[in-house]
């Protein structure tokens, strides 16, 4: 099972996949059932898995402390223990167990296991090792429901504190598997094995905080997945090849799409420019900017490929009725202005993508779209929604279902971990981007780079995934040649070119 391990990098050998913690339950029950085979047998496959990605990550780490729980979690960290002892590794075990919990069946067999090779079991109020080069943590995995407590909460905080890395099985404990929230305190991984497959809490809400650099071990149960459809697909940058064909060399702009953009009132020309740039980048034939006149001089003076006119109803007419696609919200403002604008645009039956002000409008004045995606961030999804931004991040899944049910279309909700819906049931999870992007303009990017793919023919549930993937993507570029720290939205803009050509460019 070595082979099933890749460590070259941390998303380019992940599985697309994204299992619910019953889907991964009932994977086990089947092959169990099916090779005819112990629970202790897959506790013990994880176990290997485990060591043997921690002895390639710190192969020269001869002092570990492992953490062992009472559920499954912690048996598979006793039978890391035993192989590490094996191998003339120095462990210590510290079991974590409340007087009310109860080992499992697996739990006390690896337990037994570990005290018969010789091993010993100490409790969390030892001293740790002077010298710890690494540190397990087989406390909860996936059995998590609520906040940990007396004494798991003051174990977290010494791993925490310390200064060895941490290998996580499964999940870093104080993560939530179902939905990546942190409701007291979580150990903050290095690296996370999953095992079996990847979950939903993994990929989004404040999973990034917390899992590090994320791996994948099936334990040899590749047979068993062709019987679950999983309801969440992760994409990735190696995805865009898929998506991304090279162009025919007779094409001209005008099989390219022409694509109108609206917005920039007075004093953010900046969001619109954005947007309309990114949209170009991306590969569109023609932009068309409608703004506020004051802005019509700098965007051209800035980006001369654009059209650029003052928007006013007249031209506002004629530009719906040249366009194939249409981007409005950013810097769009909520004068009168921008609302007579957004109020002529939503009776247009062609694509469109709203974004910032215009979901702003969107949530006073409520409406059904099948044509159109909407890129809404936390808060404005609580503001369509009328839900506070802690209930979105308790369940963000739920809350996607709900905009979908009540704006219909595409919904991309952001974040770190942006989740893409649409209203026949597909849910996708982009699984790209760091936290360099949280400053002003990466939206108005991603609504010029997902409308630019809906003028050049792409579905709008394929522009969506693809938009997603390729901003995150050009803004991982960005974080690998300057950093994250002082990242622009139109520094991302530079490098769209690099992620669009993946057969100039591999992933």
């Amino acid at each position: 099972m070595k082979n099933q391990i890749k460590i070259e990098s941390n998303d380019h050998f992940l599985p697309n996949s994204v299992f619910s913690i019953q889907e991964i339950n009932q994977l086990e029950r089947n092959a169990i059932k099916t090779l005819n085979i112990k629970s202790y047998e897959l506790i013990h496959r994880a176990g290997q898995a485990c060591y043997e990605l921690a002895r390639v990550k710190w192969i020269q780490a001869q002092y570990w402390v492992i953490l062992c729980g009472y559920g499954n979690n912690g048996g598979k960290g006793y039978v890391i223990a035993k192989l590490a002892q094996a191998a003339g590794i120095k462990v210590t075990v510290i079991a974590c167990l409340d007087k009310n919990e109860i080992l499992t069946k697996e739990n006390q067999e690896a337990r037994n296991a570990w005290l018969l090779s010789g091993g010993i079991i100490y409790n969390t109020d030892i001293s740790w090792p002077k010298k710890v080069d690494l540190i397990v943590d087989a406390l909860f995995g996936t059995d998590l429901n609520s906040a940990p407590v007396v004494p798991y909460n003051q174990l977290i905080e010494k791993i925490n504190y310390h200064i060895a890395p941490v290998l996580a099985v499964d999940m870093p404990s104080g993560l939530m598997a179902i939905n990546g929230t942190v409701p007291g305190v979580a150990v903050s991984a290095q690296c996370t094995l999953s095992i079996i497959g990847l979950k939903i809490g993994q990929l989004i809400g404040r999973a990034r905080d917390y899992v590090g650099h994320l791996y994948c071990h099936n334990l040899g149960l590749n047979s068993f997945f062709s019987d679950i459809k999983t309801p969440i697909i992760r994409y990735d940058a190696n995805n865009l090849k898929y998506w991304l064909k090279t162009p025919k060399s007779t094409q001209y702009k005008g099989d390219n799409g022409r694509l109108l953009v609206i917005g920039g009132d007075i004093g953010m020309g900046g969001a619109i420019r954005i947007t309309a740039e990114a949209a170009l980048r991306s590969g569109v034939g023609i932009v068309q900017v409608l703004t506020h006149k004051n802005n019509v001089g700098a965007i051209v003076a800035a980006r001369p490929e654009l059209m650029v006119n003052a928007l006013n109803k007249e031209v506002l007419q004629k530009a719906l009725e040249w366009a194939d696609v249409i981007a409005i919200g950013p810097g769009l403002g909520k004068r009168n202005w921008g609302k007579d604008a957004l109020n002529i645009v939503q009776s247009i039956k062609k694509p469109m993508v709203w974004d910032a002000d215009a979901l702003n409008l969107l949530a006073i004045n409520q409406n059904y779209n099948i044509n159109r995606i909407i890129t809404p961030h936390l808060g404005e999804a609580s503001r369509l929604l009328g839900i506070k931004i802690i209930e979105i991040e308790h369940d963000p899944l739920s809350a996607l279902q709900s905009l979908l049910k009540q704006y219909g279309g595409i919904v991309v909700l952001k974040g770190a971990g942006t989740l893409i819906g649409s209203i026949t049931g597909e849910i996708a999870v982009a699984d790209v981007g760091n936290e360099g992007m949280a400053s002003a303009g990466m939206g108005d990017a991603l609504t010029g780079i997902i409308a630019s793919l809906v003028a050049q023919h792409f579905t709008l549930l394929e522009s969506a995934y693809a938009g997603c993937i390729i901003h995150g993507a050009a803004a991982d570029e960005v974080a690998c040649l300057r950093g994250k720290r002082g990242m622009l939205a139109t520094d991302i803009i530079k490098l769209i070119w690099k992620v669009i050509n993946p057969e100039v460019f591999k992933y």
